[in-house]
């Protein structure tokens, strides 16, 4: 009996025993698969679904290209550009795989092995093991961050890591179920952060070898993929030993993998690093100006009234906003989900009408002429002034008031001001000594300066401004804002409005080729006077004076750019209806109408300038200026395609007329140094313009297939040259049109040759031999013609 009592209570121990050895083992069993559950379900937290497995939101960036296809920049949050499997060098995929997880394509998201090894290594040995994450779990939390979610229960922050560890394993192996492993690899090394501002390993690889991912080296893949387990503790910039020693050790897991042979590991581990490094941000590389101006125009919104200081300059935008599809792109198109595009997200791919080879060219003459001969030369001048750089004509009271108004435009002002630092105190701060990297010909000088003195330090260097266009297309090929984008931001292409001088003139002399007056037509040579307000108005002479007081052609007036003949054709017309020619020409700036407007005394963008003398070019037809031709999504999809605006400005006969009297600016005339200093031999028409008191230069270059033109002056109108010589557009503006022609003319791929030549009109008739005219006439003298 006490036997039979005694199996009974074992029997009931053993069973006791049996439950709890199956409860040890079902319990954290069944927890384990209901915080999975749970996990999947998004019960403890965001869990990215089907759909966003799918369509991963990453932060794209939107690239700029050129006509010919060269990347010219990028807009971003993150510098970051999608590449396919197809783009990437087997070299990256081996250095990756080789380092990160060798057993990638044998696994499904997680690496049973490697979680063993990291739980034998960490827990019982206590050694570093690393992290054991798969490339698939790395991806997961790369797209879907831990520290982009949050937790119920009130559960404490270990726990948390622990549940957001489990979720990076659910999320992998979804990746693992919707993408193949390619697909994985390549969108993980499009999400990866590089350092320096390079976010994926095409910006990567742009940002530290100049290259592109399918052109890598080993030793090159080997220090991107090294440098990911600590982008700035391993920066090769910052740290060259550290990413190299990295480099090696990525090197040394190819071996061990049969990815390279040991002679290859032994002599690149032996190789010094190469760097081609140049951070891709938005103020470095060509044509900043022209991506600043696109990226205004692209992201423009609707003009509204209340936001505007200035009524014409809410005029201008509305009509920009109403005519023009790229301005606003972004927030008048919206994408399949019905929200609008962003362009610093969607990876957008900009094609533009720019030239890289003409950019390049254009950059160079403008940095050419005005960095080793106008400002050097300005320099002596400025030398001489007692308020240097502001010309002696001005008074210290005025030059206080420029300073002044400069010091309340800076952004450190104004962010002082809207502080609400008192007047007295920004004053102080203006002229406290700090640190700071100015700008010289010679390159970037970091100094100890005043923010005051850095206004007066900026103020001694001249600007230019330079743009080229297709006259045929209305493509703008070449966009110069300014001598350097870090430096002066300024764009003097179509922000800066100045004083246009003599370059207006074409536009009385095209309306009276549309009224009958032909180049050869005699004028006098003689003063004219215009009865103003009560007072005698009589424009100055600023021609030559070997042929004053006789007839002389409009041919010669306009190529030695005489006021007497253009203030004579100036009394056969009225300003309203020379206005009337420039504003179907393209020039929309307000333009006073006085009967000094042919003086060229109103401010004109060199945007308009340049587009306008274009109609030359093109047979009398305006082709309003054209900078995109296509926008595409990131997969290469057409988005919105630009076509040519076009309207009839004035006749095609008057525009072949026009060209005529141009060229006898180039060949005879203020231009003519085209012809004696550069040598150029080719059809070629122009036009100089130089401003009261030397304040500003201008040159309108014309060949048959490109017209371009360039500004050049100082910040503020009082800094300028003394005299004529030096102060006049033929000096300042005219050689970085001569300096641009030269490079784009040896250029044969570019297809524009001196043998190219102007077309003339079917059935023109009319004689342009101003010579035989001239020697004609039985009378010279203006005195011996009766009116």
């Amino acid at each position: 009996m006490e036997k039979e009592t005694n199996n009974k209570t074992d029997k009931k121990r053993f069973r006791i025993y049996l439950a709890a050895i199956w409860g040890l083992f079902l319990v954290p069993f069944l927890a384990l698969v209901t915080i999975f559950i749970l996990i999947s379900t998004g019960r403890m937290g965001f869990m990215p679904t089907f759909e966003d497995l799918e369509n991963p939101q990453n932060n794209i960036s939107s690239q700029v290209f050129s006509a010919d296809g060269k990347l010219l920049g990028n807009y971003y949050l993150q510098n970051r550009i999608f590449v396919e499997f197809d783009e990437l060098s087997a070299n990256v995929v081996n250095a990756l795989l080789a380092t990160e997880d060798i057993r990638f394509r044998r696994h499904a998201g997680i690496d049973a092995r490697g979680l063993a090894r990291v739980g034998i290594k960490s827990v019982l040995l206590q050694q570093d093991a690393g992290g054991g994450s798969t490339i698939s779990q790395q991806l997961a939390k790369n797209l879907f961050p831990r520290d982009t979610t949050t937790y119920r229960f009130g559960i404490s922050r270990k726990v948390n890591l622990g549940v957001s560890k489990f979720k990076e394993w659910v999320t992998a192996v979804k990746l693992e179920r919707n993408y193949t492993k390619d697909e994985i690899i390549v969108m993980y090394l499009n999400t990866v952060d590089f350092g320096s501002h390079s976010f994926g390993i095409k910006t990567a690889a742009r940002t530290f070898f100049n290259t592109t991912p399918d052109s890598l080296k080993v030793e090159e893949a080997a220090l991107l993929i090294g440098i990911l387990q600590r982008p700035s503790w391993l920066s090769p910039v910052r740290n060259p030993e550290r990413a190299v020693a990295r480099r090696n050790v990525v090197l040394n897991q190819m071996y061990r993998y049969d990815f390279i042979s040991q002679r290859e590991r032994d002599s690149l581990s032996r190789l010094d690093l190469e760097l081609d490094y140049l951070v891709q941000d938005h103020t470095v590389g060509p044509a900043r100006h022209f991506r600043e101006r696109l990226r205004t125009q692209i992201i423009a919104r609707e003009p509204r009234r209340e936001s505007y200081l200035f009524y014409e300059r809410f005029r201008e935008d509305s009509i920009e906003w109403a005519n023009n599809p790229l301005y606003g792109w972004v927030n008048k198109n919206f994408k399949p989900d019905g929200s609008n595009y962003n362009l610093y997200r969607d990876g957008l791919r900009i094609h533009t009408t720019i030239d890289s080879r003409m950019q390049q060219y254009a950059e160079e003459a403008l940095e050419e002429h005005l960095g080793e001969d106008l400002q050097k030369d300005f320099d002596v001048i400025r030398s001489t002034y007692s308020r240097n750089p502001f010309s002696d004509d001005l008074t210290a009271e005025q030059v206080d008031m420029n300073i002044d108004r400069t010091m309340r435009r800076t952004d450190r002002y104004q962010r002082l001001n809207w502080a609400g630092v008192p007047r007295d105190s920004i004053l102080k701060i203006f002229n406290t000594p700090v640190e700071m990297s100015v700008f010289s010909w010679e390159g970037e000088i970091d100094t100890v300066m005043t923010p005051i003195d850095s206004i007066w330090h900026y103020k001694k260097f001249l600007r230019s401004g330079f743009m080229a266009m297709d006259p045929h297309s209305g493509h703008v090929r070449a966009y110069v804002g300014g001598p350097d984008y870090t430096h002066f931001k300024f764009d003097h292409v179509s922000l800066g409005r100045n004083q246009v001088g003599s370059i207006f003139k074409p536009f009385l002399y095209t309306l009276a080729m549309q009224e009958g007056f032909e180049p050869c037509t005699m004028a006098p040579n003689v003063p004219q006077s215009f009865e103003v307000n009560d007072s005698i108005w009589t424009p100055r002479n600023a021609g030559p004076t070997d042929f004053d007081g006789t007839m002389v052609t409009l041919k010669w007036g306009l190529a030695n750019s005489v006021n007497n003949i253009s203030a004579w054709l100036m009394k056969q017309f009225n300003p309203p209806a020379v206005i009337d020619v420039a504003r179907k020409m393209g020039v929309h700036s307000p333009i006073d109408p006085v009967l000094s407007v042919f003086m060229g005394t109103s401010d004109i963008t060199l945007y308009e300038m340049v587009s306008a003398f274009s109609t030359y070019a093109n047979q009398g037809v305006y082709n309003f200026p054209m900078i995109v031709t296509r926008i595409e999504d990131r997969h290469g999809n057409v988005l919105a395609e630009f076509q040519p605006r076009v309207e009839e400005a004035i006749s095609e006969e008057a525009a072949y007329l026009m060209i005529n009297l141009l060229q006898s600016v180039v060949d005879d005339g203020t231009g003519r140094r085209l012809r004696l200093r550069y040598g150029f031999s080719g059809e070629m028409a122009g036009k100089t313009g130089t401003t009261q008191r030397f304040s500003d230069g201008w040159f309108i270059g014309i060949v048959p297939q490109l017209v371009a033109g360039a500004w050049s002056g100082g910040e503020d109108r009082g800094i300028r040259f003394n005299n004529i010589s030096q102060g006049q557009g033929a000096n300042m503006a005219l050689p970085i049109f001569a300096l641009f022609m030269e490079k784009v003319y040896a250029d044969e791929t570019l297809e524009i040759t001196e043998e190219d030549k102007f077309e003339m009109p079917p059935g023109f008739s009319i004689n342009l031999d101003c010579e035989r005219v001239f020697r004609s006439a039985p009378v010279r003298r203006y005195d011996d013609f009766i009116f």
